[in-house]
């Protein structure tokens, strides 16, 4: 029998983002030695340039909002935002953070090594600025996701969301190419900050893939917020003119803006990271294929976070991270279960949703939609019309609850509680024996008496 193969370490964690700082840290606290190699910033996306300064864009956005009905309430307010004050309070806040992630890694005594790393074997990567190589047992990729670039004339005249924190100035004027969450969270911030706001869809309305009712709200709030929409068109180049950007439509349209945005999805981190070496297997959209277990084919090399694109949500990345200590270095296999995620979109309004939409919950079985609509109570007292929507879909008479869908102020922290209940498995019956906390929006949750219309062997009735 051989002598045991001696390497580096036991894990070598390619990636600082949410997914492989949880994962690193976990191991080292299980005592494995571990090394993470990061080229950019500790905290990768979601701390440096995605949800944490979006959500802190959104609520300087919705001040616009609360100065709107402020007279209602009997206050006078004079205003005026100033955009560099913003985007330097950020930053602040951003460093501090990534100083706890550091903090976080350094405490548990994972090694973090600032440089590019390239996967050179079953059990190696290469560091691309210092040269050397490092062995590992264990190799975990969570290199994340990246803003995809159409492939037009003129794309490089465009910024994605990463640069969209950072501008110099606040734009006179912002085209916004996309329908997904990201494109409606920052049409939100940027419409709220006085930018006037264009949105040009491939699709019919945007949020492809949520419940319809959310959907057709979020556009009316849109809408009412002064932001256009252009549907069934894309941008089919950009051209620079002066100091603007001349787009020109696939209708053959064209219009200047001040700064042109690309939400159009993105694609996983991969390129030139040397997985070929090694012999590891992706998937047709170019993500890193991988089992319940975030195992690759590879058996030494696991994937956590965008880069498998199962759901590029944070905390999705930070559990799969979370389980893959568990199982390779804790002895106890976990896998994350995919099936019941919470999602907010921070757009305004604001919409919360988990499990299935009403047209996914009209193929699988009897179903009973319940739907709420009303003016939200701080509306009630100015001209805003602006209705709120809260969607419960469940099993036939009483049954569990499939889906919850809510669309208005404080969706995202309503859901996020909803979701334990739905997780377990409460029923239509375990909602209706929760008393009502009055007055608030989520007490229609639990005070739905009939349904507002139904389904019966796949066919709509009533409603």
């Amino acid at each position: 029998m051989g002598a045991a193969v001696a390497f580096d370490y036991d894990l070598v964690v390619i990636g600082a983002g949410s997914g492989g700082v949880r994962a690193a840290r976990m191991a080292a606290s299980y005592g494995a030695k571990v090394a993470i190699v990061e080229e950019f910033r500790v905290g990768g996306t979601c701390v440096i340039r995605g949800c944490v300064p979006k959500k802190l864009y959104v609520y300087a956005s919705r001040f616009r909002d609360q100065f709107d009905i402020a007279d209602s309430f009997g206050w006078q307010v004079e205003a005026s935002f100033d955009w560099p004050t913003l985007v330097a309070n950020k930053k602040k806040e951003i460093s501090r953070l990534e100083a706890a992630y550091t903090a976080n890694l350094e405490k548990p005594g994972v090694e973090i090594i600032r440089d590019r790393a390239v996967v050179s074997g079953a059990n190696a990567v290469r560091l691309m600025s210092d040269g050397r190589e490092l062995t590992a047992k264990y190799l975990l990729v969570a290199t994340g996701a990246r803003p995809y670039f159409p492939a037009i004339p003129g794309a490089e005249f465009g910024i994605s969301s990463n640069e969209a924190f950072d501008l110099p100035t606040l734009p006179k004027s912002i085209l916004i190419e996309g329908g997904g969450y990201i494109a409606v969270e920052f049409a939100t911030i940027f419409a709220g900050l006085g930018v006037d706001t264009t949105i040009i869809y491939r699709g019919d309305c945007v949020l492809r893939g949520f419940d319809e009712d959310m959907r057709r709200g979020l556009e009316a709030g849109l809408v009412s917020r002064g932001i256009r929409t252009i549907y069934q068109t894309t941008i089919a180049s950009l051209a620079q003119a002066g100091e603007r950007i001349q787009a020109t439509f696939s209708d053959g349209v064209s219009a200047p803006y001040d700064v042109v945005m690309f939400a159009t999805g993105r694609v996983a981190n991969i390129d030139g990271l040397g997985l070929e070496s090694a012999g590891v297997r992706l998937n047709d959209d170019g993500t890193i294929a991988v089992d319940a277990f975030s195992q690759t084919n590879v058996p030494s090399i696991y994937a956590v976070g965008d880069v498998t694109g199962r759901a590029q949500l944070t905390p999705v990345a930070i559990r799969e991270g979370w389980y893959f200590a568990e199982t390779v270095f804790n002895d106890n296999r976990l896998a994350v279960d995919h099936s019941l995620i919470p999602t907010a979109v921070f757009a305004e309004p604001e919409i919360g949703v988990i499990g299935l939409t009403e047209a996914e919950a009209a193929t699988h079985g009897d179903v009973d939609i319940y739907v709420a609509r009303f003016r939200p109570m701080q509306n009630t007292l100015s001209t805003k019309s602006e209705r709120m929507i809260l969607k419960l879909i469940t099993q036939k008479d009483g049954g569990k609850v499939l889906g919850v869908h809510i669309l208005g102020p404080g969706a995202a922290e309503m859901i996020q509680l909803v979701a334990v209940a739905v997780g377990m498995g409460a029923t239509k019956a375990d909602f209706d024996r929760t008393i009502a906390l009055h007055p608030s929006a989520a007490e229609e949750l639990v005070t739905f008496k009939a349904p507002s219309y139904i389904y019966r062997d796949g066919e709509k009735l009533g409603g």
